[in-house]
């Protein structure tokens, strides 16, 4: 099962949703793969831990596809590396994906990553994570994913972005990737004591999107598990945050 995390909008949780939901599919003894494709690296971080980000990375298999070579490709396995939890691995990120993408593009290489990621084995699971954009990138992602999950953090501008984001998804399953299917819209950053945020969400299910019943709660302790460098079922699996995570993994297909 590969799923995309995905929204246009920046600052949703795109990172901290696909990190986390990956490590709880890890911590029940399944082998996960998380693909970071945003030059922004922040999934990479996050799952490194006290370590270094890898050297080697996404921008590495894709730089090998660039140009014409006599020499066999990188395989994508020697871009894949362990993470310091049992059963998650990652593939990282590094800035230079930013300049790659237009160069990539413009050569036709959209579909590189779905037969790399379709090759793989030996993973029950991969979570890719996106550009807030829908480039070369992301575009690759959707192409080559099952699903795609949305996070929606409660405002009026997620809610226009999500509108943008439904038709960039039809177009990409119209022209490319006809067994992609919104998986649902992750409900993150929710205040349940404030009132727009019900609001937000009662307005995005009465426009049809499907939403997972689980929400992700606004707390300043997914801050404190970015800076430990650990997903929220390691660093504090009793937190109510990580009970959301787990109720939320219960809810993927």
């Amino acid at each position: 099962m590969i799923r995309v995390v995905f929204n246009q909008k920046g600052g949703v949780g795109k990172s901290t949703i696909a990190c986390n939901l990956a490590a709880v599919a890890a911590s029940r003894g399944k082998q996960v793969l998380v693909v970071d494709l945003d030059s922004q690296c922040n999934a990479s971080q996050y799952l490194s831990g006290s370590r270094d980000v890898p050297d080697t990375g996404i921008a590495d298999f894709f730089k090998d596809h660039l140009y014409v070579s006599f020499f066999p490709s990188k395989n994508f396995e020697s871009v894949i590396h362990i993470t310091p939890f049992d059963g998650l691995f990652l593939a990282a990120a590094s800035p230079e994906l930013e300049e790659m993408g237009p160069k990539l593009e413009s050569r036709y290489k959209m579909f590189k990553l779905k037969e790399a990621l379709r090759r793989l084995e030996g993973f029950d699971e991969i979570y890719v994570d996106t550009p807030p954009a829908l480039n070369f990138f992301s575009r690759s992602a959707l192409i080559a994913a099952d699903t795609c999950l949305v996070p929606f953090d409660c405002d009026t501008f997620s809610q226009y972005a999500l509108q943008t984001l439904a038709r960039g998804i039809e177009e990409i399953r119209a022209d490319h990737n006809e067994g992609l299917h919104l998986e649902g819209v992750v409900i993150n950053h929710f205040q349940a004591r404030a009132s727009f945020p019900a609001k937000a969400v009662a307005m995005v299910k009465e426009e049809g999107y499907p939403v997972f019943p689980a929400y992700i709660s606004s707390s300043v302790k997914i801050r404190e598990s970015h800076f430990a460098g650990e997903p929220m079922v390691y660093f504090d699996p009793k937190h109510k945050l990580s009970q959301e995570f787990e109720a939320l993994y219960a809810c993927l297909s």
